[in-house]
């Protein structure tokens, strides 16, 4: 990345990491992925059960496998080869009781709020309760400047890639954009806002300078 759009991006992380921490919730900015490890090893205690989100992010800074091969923890893997429906769902509601839960999310406000969509809502109710610590890993594409911005940026990114990646039978998967749609296979379905934690130690955002994720 260009030092200077690098440098512009910084300042934007520092604003949004000082309004999380106004909000309760802790937020870093690290360097890289071997960065991210370590403050994920720094703030996820040995021993523990961890769970998943479905995250572009994770999977682009490859956490699932660091997750499986790292013997410190015991990972609820909700990418397994061969799971049915129903050991998918088992595996959503272990996550309720894990001790650590790692995410992405959709957006983040300058304000310091995590706004997320989902389509079975699992995502959104471990990030709001059930898991000790939540660690949130962001890329800096993911700071908007509201509420507003953020589901803009849902209807105009997030939405269709993410549709695309799963091969819904929706219109944004030929359009490209939302089309607020009332298809059965629609993802976009679960809206909730995280303005503040009240257990200032349960949530952890972890900011990347790059951009991760849709």
């Amino acid at each position: 990345m260009d030092k200077n759009l690098s440098f512009v991006n910084e300042k934007r992380i520092e604003k949004t990491i000082k309004a999380l921490q106004e909000n309760n919730i802790n937020a870093y900015l690290v360097k890289d992925r071997d960065d991210l490890l370590a403050k994920i090893e720094e703030i996820v205690v040995p021993g523990s059960k961890v769970g998943l989100g479905g995250s572009q992010t994770l999977a682009e800074n490859d956490i699932v496998e660091y997750l499986r091969t790292n013997e410190r923890y015991n990972l609820i893997d909700r990418y397994a080869e061969g799971l049915t429906g129903e050991q998918m769902k088992e595996l959503h509601r272990q996550c309720f009781y894990a001790d650590a839960y790692l995410t992405g999310t959709n957006a983040v406000t300058e304000d310091g709020e995590l706004f997320n969509v989902d389509g079975l809502g699992n995502r959104v109710a471990a990030m709001m309760f059930g898991p000790d610590k939540v660690v949130v890993v962001v890329g800096v594409n993911k700071i908007v400047a509201d509420v507003y911005e953020a589901s803009q940026r849902m209807m105009a990114i997030s939405a269709p890639a993410n549709t695309k990646r799963l091969n819904t039978k929706t219109p944004c998967v030929v359009t490209g954009v939302c089309q607020d749609c009332s298809s059965p296979d629609r993802i976009c379905r679960e809206y909730t806002l995280i303005k503040r934690q009240g257990d200032k130690d349960r949530m952890h955002v972890i900011f990347l300078n790059d951009s991760f994720g849709y």
